[in-house]
């Protein structure tokens, strides 16, 4: 009788996590990947398709490979900028990295 009776005192120790519990914590995952992965990408993604979709002539860009020019001609997909006097480079919309300030390439 007391082999039993510390057979199921063992039992119930080791007994698995209940359902409220894993779900608890795989929502508390799912909120993490959200805050710390997917809202900051989306949030970036957001400003950059913003700020290509505001360029325009005679805006001074810096491109993702670090090339710095003035704006020339903007059609829907493609951007033309001024790298030096008389020459152009044709670049898609998405390279542009970011927009300067006004005389930023002129102080350079």
């Amino acid at each position: 009788m007391d082999f039993i009776s510390t057979a199921y005192a063992q039992e119930a120790a080791s007994a698995a996590p209940s359902l409220t519990y894993n779900l608890f914590l795989f929502g508390g995952m799912l909120a993490l990947f959200y805050f710390i992965l997917w809202r900051p990408q989306s949030k970036r993604a957001k400003e950059h398709k913003d700020l290509v979709a505001g360029i325009s002539k005679g805006d001074e860009v810096m491109t993702s490979g670090g090339l710095m020019g003035k704006v020339t001609r903007v059609n829907e997909e493609y951007v033309a900028i001024e790298v030096a006097k008389e020459v152009e480079l044709k670049l898609q919309k998405s390279a542009i990295a970011a927009a300067l300030p006004k005389g930023t390439i002129s102080q350079i």
